[in-house]
C-alpha cells in the first residue's frame, strides 16, 4: 500500500495537469529503507510527448546522485497518461527498474467522471509483473 500525503499528491496532480498535453514525470525520494515518500521532485520529460515519457539521463544522473548524498531513495516513481487511462503501458512495465518503488500514474484524460476529475493510482511492477496497491491520503 502506499501512504502519500495530501500535499505530495495535489503536487504529483498539479505538475500532470500543468504539463498536459505532454506527459508529466518526476520521483518523490524518502529516505532510505523506510518505504515513506517526503521530497517531490518534478522532473522534465526529455521525449516532450503526449504519448511517451523519458527522463533526462543527465538529469537522472544528477538526481541519483543527489538521492545518494542525502541517504534517500526513489520511493515513488510518477508520470501521467494524457489520453488513456491511468495504468502502465508495456514501455512504463520496460522502464520500471526500482523494484521498490511505488510508480504512480495520473491520468489527465478527459472524461474520467465529474466526481473524480482525474485518475490517481499506484502499481508495484517487479520482473514485469504489475501488481495494484491501494492509495492512503493522509494529512501532513
Amino acid at each position: 500500500m502506499l501512504t502519500i500525503t495530501r500535499e505530495l499528491r495535489d503536487a504529483i496532480v498539479a505538475h500532470a495537469r500543468a504539463d498536459h498535453p505532454d506527459e508529466a514525470c518526476g520521483v518523490v525520494a524518502g529516505p532510505a529503507g523506510t518505504d515513506r515518500p517526503e521530497r517531490f521532485i518534478p522532473m522534465l520529460n526529455a521525449a516532450r510527448s503526449p504519448t511517451f515519457y523519458e527522463f533526462d539521463s543527465q538529469d537522472l544522473l544528477k538526481l541519483y546522485r543527489d538521492m545518494d548524498d542525502r541517504d534517500e531513495e526513489p520511493v515513488v516513481v510518477y508520470h501521467s497518461h494524457t489520453a488513456t487511462e491511468a495504468y502502465p503501458s508495456r514501455t512504463d512495465v520496460s522502464y520500471a527498474s526500482e523494484p521498490n518503488a511505488h510508480y504512480v500514474l495520473v491520468s489527465t484524460a478527459e472524461g474520467t467522471g465529474p466526481e473524480d476529475p482525474y485518475q490517481f493510482r499506484s502499481f508495484r511492477i517487479v520482473d514485469g509483473v504489475i501488481t495494484e496497491e491501494d492509495v492512503t491520503v493522509v494529512e501532513a
